[in-house]
């Protein structure tokens, strides 16, 4: 290999026009989300000496041995993790909220409310047809009031459901992407800029994969990376140029469930978390609005069916249907309603049966029950605001350290500019003095 001044100064300008094209890179995509600084790493050029001179050494200038991604493994590792733990919390209080919302603008505790005022005043004047007229008004609403706390809140979870839905098929899309990216890899060249793009983009769809879901990984000698859902114990959805397919299932009850290819998976982090988790709060909030529907109807049909109507006759079921989705009034003539005790004459002003009906309602407290829902609901989103915070800070925190480790420092950049421009230019000169050389040489024969 020659060793000559014109080669060693060809070489380092070599070098010194690669070291300003990745720093001009790094300067164009500085701002870009998912870029890695680069850096080139240059090593000497030498070779040893020919024959009988194996001892010796020849220097021959400088070349390019790689390009370099300023990444640390450890930090996006926790830059994953925390993303995943985020995405989980945000998404199970963002449908929390919903849930909240939805149970809370129904005005259902009002509703009851004011239908137990309606029989308070009723009992003034059992008789009076506005005041019974008043009381069909009032358990009308209050099944209206009932029937849409509980369709807002299968709307909320319908939302989340269809939301998780979509999660679910973009998590197969980046497993499907991330198999491609291994199969690039193990073909492209080590230290290239193409290898450089290749880890870029699969560091970018590992983040967002953990978004989605909470990931475990591993990564091969060529870069590839095999990923498992649900942590290091998960089954496997990525390995080597093959991905599996994610899929979500929904329960009669409104919850859901994950499988990978048919095996069951159990999900603690990411969005899929926390809509499963959303889900099954909102499950467990229609369960209490049916028991608090059924309540009211039971109790009052109890009553009714031990009393007597305006026109003596025995009391008939004010309310019909099961569960808070299918509460209704059966009936509209407020002459129906079982004020008198049974047994009592046509146009009884006996309200014993009412103050039992009352009393009974009074038992079963479904505004309190009500309070309770509303004040569990609120009390859930509260703590789970307390702990997004938190989790937010950490992830914050994680991801600065990222890219004060990762991300382009433009002084730097700037710097560098400047240092390899004038490393070009030195080597410039430098094959300007060797020709000069030869050309005194040359002269002086």
């Amino acid at each position: 290999m020659a060793s000559d001044l014109l080669s060693i100064g060809a070489s380092g300008a070599r070098a010194a026009r690669g070291a300003l094209d990745v720093t001009a890179q790094n300067i164009a995509n500085a701002a870009s989300e998912g870029y890695v600084r680069r850096s080139v790493r240059m090593e000497e050029v030498s070779a040893a000496g020919g024959q009988l001179r194996t001892g010796d050494l020849s220097l021959s200038g400088v070349r390019i041995a790689g390009i370099t991604r300023n990444a640390d493994p450890f930090r996006q590792a926790e830059v994953r993790r925390t993303t995943s733990d985020l995405s989980r919390s945000a998404t199970e209080l963002k449908g929390l909220e919903n849930i909240e919302a939805a149970i809370e603008q129904a005005g259902m505790f009002a509703a009851i409310t004011e239908f137990e005022a309606s029989l308070q005043q009723l009992a003034v004047d059992p008789t009076d047809p506005s005041l019974r007229a008043a009381v069909i008004a009032g358990a009308q609403t209050m099944a209206q009031k009932v029937n849409l706390a509980d369709s807002s809140t299968a709307s909320a979870a319908e939302g989340m459901r269809f939301e998780a839905q979509a999660a679910t098929d973009l998590a197969n899309v980046i497993g499907g992407e991330l198999a491609r990216v291994n199969l690039r890899l193990s073909r492209a060249g080590a230290g290239s800029s193409d290898r450089a793009s290749l880890l870029d983009r699969r560091d970018t769809l590992l983040e967002q994969l953990s978004g989605i879901a909470d990931i475990a990984t591993s990564f091969a000698a060529d870069g590839g990376v095999s990923v498992r859902l649900g942590g290091s114990g998960g089954p496997l959805f990525v390995a080597g140029g093959t991905a599996g397919t994610l899929a979500m299932t929904s329960a009669a009850d409104g919850t859901v469930a994950y499988d990978l290819d048919g095996t069951a998976l159990t999900l603690s982090g990411g969005s899929l978390a926390g809509a499963a988790l959303a889900l099954d709060q909102a499950a467990l909030m229609r369960g209490r609005l049916d028991a608090i529907a059924d309540g009211i109807a039971a109790t009052v049909n109890a009553a009714q069916a031990s009393g007597a109507a305006l026109d003596g006759s025995p009391g008939q079921p004010l309310f019909a249907g099961t569960g808070a989705a299918g509460l209704r009034v059966a009936f509209t003539d407020g002459a129906g309603l079982a004020t008198a005790a049974a047994g009592q004459p046509a146009g009884s002003r006996d309200a014993a049966n009412l103050a039992a009906m009352r009393q009974a309602l009074a038992t079963e407290a479904p505004a309190s029950s009500t309070n309770a829902l509303l004040f569990d609901i609120s009390a859930l989103v509260q703590s789970r605001t307390l702990t997004h915070e938190a989790i937010d800070t950490i992830a914050a925190s994680a991801r600065i350290t990222l890219e004060q480790q990762a991300g382009v420092d433009l002084d730097t950049e700037a710097t560098n500019l400047i240092r390899f421009q004038q490393a070009f230019q030195a080597s410039a000169r430098a094959m300007q003095v060797s020709s000069e050389l030869f050309d005194t040489l040359l002269g002086i024969g």
